[in-house]
């Protein structure tokens, strides 16, 4: 992955906390079951410590501090790290670390967890490492757990879906045609954990649709990298041509989400 493209997230830090969204409920309780995490506390009230890749503003790290773990998140972006410091600032048990995940660990002061976790970041760590790096942080039977969002804007019976993919198709066409994520997509993440050396592998994927007004789809694509990347004179006309499109269709966009969660043993 570009480190150029890495490092646009934290440009826009505010636009970033507001624009992103969060992650199911249910995505939560199937990490803690396979935990075996069940109601308020803890496992059994001990103790429990967590790493989490790229924290960005926060989008996935609530649910984990209200369980009480314990949580180091080592992001890369300086302005990302101090946002996501001041949202959780009442919360003891947030640790923020800037730097690259793949340098800055293993630390002396912890040098293994009980749960490693990344939302929408663990494509940016190196493959060849990154699995075999997680797996040595990990204690015994500690957790891996890798969770992506996948918008999909391509919906044909969608007529918001429509009129963005007609400015997409007239200002920035691909070659690639965009499709839904589905499972059998996981295939290849599911044979790379095991690879790995992970074991009681197990894959969940989720569904949800979203509504967005015009203007909170233009700050969330402001959050994307590629987009980010535009030459400033497309950037700006793609986003006055959106803004006209979603404009005829009642100023709103449905974004078709799939999230898909990857939990593997040690």
């Amino acid at each position: 992955m570009s480190d150029s493209l890495r490092t646009t997230f934290n440009e826009d830090a505010a636009n970033y906390q507001a624009a992103r969204p969060g992650y199911p409920d249910a995505l939560y309780a199937d990490i803690f079951h396979y935990m075996g995490i069940e109601g308020e506390d803890t496992a059994g009230g001990s103790k429990l410590y967590a790493m989490e890749i790229g924290i960005g503003t926060g989008q996935a790290t609530g649910p984990f501090l209200l369980k009480q773990i314990d949580v180091t998140a080592v992001e890369l972006g300086d302005n990302l790290a101090r946002a996501a410091a001041a949202r959780f600032a009442a919360y003891k048990n947030l640790h923020v670390v800037v730097g690259d995940v793949m340098e800055v660990y293993p630390d002396p002061a912890r040098p293994q967890f009980d749960l490693i976790y990344a939302a929408t970041a663990f494509h940016w760590l190196p493959e060849a490492d990154s699995y075999r790096k997680m797996r040595d942080l990990l204690l015994p039977d500690g957790v891996l757990a890798l969770f992506w969002n996948h918008p999909n804007m391509r919906n044909p019976e969608d007529e918001t879906n429509l009129a963005a993919g007609a400015v997409y198709d007239r200002l920035r066409p691909s070659p690639v045609k965009r499709k839904p994520f589905t499972a059998e997509q996981t295939a290849a993440r599911e044979e790379k954990l095991r690879e790995n050396g992970f074991r009681d592998v197990e894959v969940r994927l989720y569904e949800r649709i979203r509504e967005l007004s015009t203007e909170e789809y233009i700050a969330l694509l402001n959050t994307y990298s590629d987009h980010r990347a535009l030459e400033p004179a497309l950037k700006a006309r793609f986003e006055s041509e959106m803004r006209s499109a979603l404009g005829e269709v009642g100023d709103r966009i449905r974004i078709y989400d799939t999230i898909d969660l990857y939990l593997g043993r040690k």
